[in-house]
């Protein structure tokens, strides 16, 4: 089996419907980081504006931001970057009426077709997997060679041996591409690399240590002493776990603070919004996200993330979502975000990470 991309379909704008359609209303920003009354607000949808009688796309998108007319481009931007001056759109609808235009099904994705009544719809602990991992296995090969793979990772992963091996071998053998996670994920691998625990337990023979509660303390403590965790690496010779081998591959990481973080670790954005734009920075170009095992982070990139991507030759194709928690509350949630792009599994991340390297050739 090999993968391919589904082709991606215009919308033909000879139709009468785009002809007949009235510009897009345009008006200034008068107050920094507030936009007019009446914007237009984008969703994870490719989005077609009328500019002086020309149907334009937005080539990078975020839900819940607004559409700017900035030197011959529509720029999707957050509102508290808003400047005085902007031009923003103006329009609540959808379907050319107000010269704005969302392209819903420009993948030709539909919804499966089932009995009005019919068991096991939603994703759940029960659903059946199998295709999920065979799909996954050809899509990561297809997009290592094509495209950006931007994983975003709960400590759930620094708590086993196992799956921080495999997924350091995921990061050597090239289908990792980006990291986004907390100062959990980082203070925890990092503990495991240097102590051989997480939170005190070894992580290969789940064992309490004497005193393991300080170990990731004292992890944290000798990082700020060395300045950064490259210094804390070299300077204690670790070698092994996920952020050893993201600085080893020059895989970037971005770690976003939380209001419970311990320490924290020199590289965590400690400002929300600086964290903020540090992952949208990887997720726009990301053309396949794989969130595990943190509710916080994952519906933060889910927000983020459109549907799909226009590359530097014109293409638009899609961009594929990956959502992997035990819980199938967080798994149905970003199901539920309005593309078949976004896919469900539900499972302990430690072992959907050990069965992916493994299907993948890498373990």
């Amino acid at each position: 089996m090999s993968f391919s991309l589904r082709p991606y379909t215009r919308p033909d704008f000879s139709e009468s419907q785009f002809v007949s359609a009235p510009d897009a209303v345009l008006k200034a920003v008068e107050k920094d980081g507030v936009a007019p009354e009446y914007f237009h607000a984008m969703s994870i949808f490719p989005e077609y504006f009328k500019i002086d009688g020309e149907w334009m796309l937005a080539k990078e998108s975020r839900m819940d931001c607004v559409a700017v007319w900035e030197n011959g481009n529509i720029i999707v931007r957050e509102f508290r970057l808003l400047k005085k001056g902007d031009l923003v759109v103006l329009g609540r609808t959808e379907n050319c009426e107000e010269g704005i235009y969302l392209h819903a099904d420009g993948f030709r994705e539909r919804p499966e077709e089932h009995d009005t009544f019919a068991f096991r719809i939603n994703r759940s602990r029960e659903t059946a997997f199998s295709k999920e991992y065979d799909d996954l296995y050809e899509l990561l090969r297809y997009e290592r060679e094509n495209g950006r793979i931007v994983w975003v990772m709960g400590p759930a992963f620094a708590f086993d041996a196992d799956a921080r091996r495999a997924f350091s071998g995921l990061i050597a053998n090239g289908f990792v591409h980006a990291v986004l996670a907390g100062n959990a994920l980082a203070t925890h691998d990092l503990e495991g690399a240097y102590l051989h625990t997480a939170l005190g337990q070894n992580i290969y023979q789940s064992v309490s240590v004497p005193n393991g509660h300080y170990n990731h303390l004292d992890t944290i403590n000798r990082a700020r002493y060395y300045g950064s965790i490259p210094a804390f690496l070299q300077g204690e010779g670790l070698s092994d776990g996920i952020i050893s081998s993201c600085e080893a591959y020059g895989i970037p990481y971005v770690l976003a603070g939380s209001i419970r973080d311990d320490g924290p670790l020199p590289p965590v954005y400690a400002n929300v919004y600086e964290a903020q734009d540090a992952m949208r920075d990887q997720i726009r170009s990301a053309t396949t996200v794989i969130c595990m095992a943190t509710t916080l982070h994952t519906i933060a990139t889910g927000n983020m993330t459109p549907s799909y991507r226009v590359l530097p030759d014109g293409t638009v194709r899609q961009v594929y979502f990956y959502c992997v928690d035990i819980s199938e509350f967080t798994v149905n949630k970003l199901s539920d975000r309005g593309s078949l792009s976004a896919r469900g599994i539900v499972t302990n991340v430690q072992d959907f990470i050990v069965n992916l390297s493994k299907g993948l050739g890498v373990w």
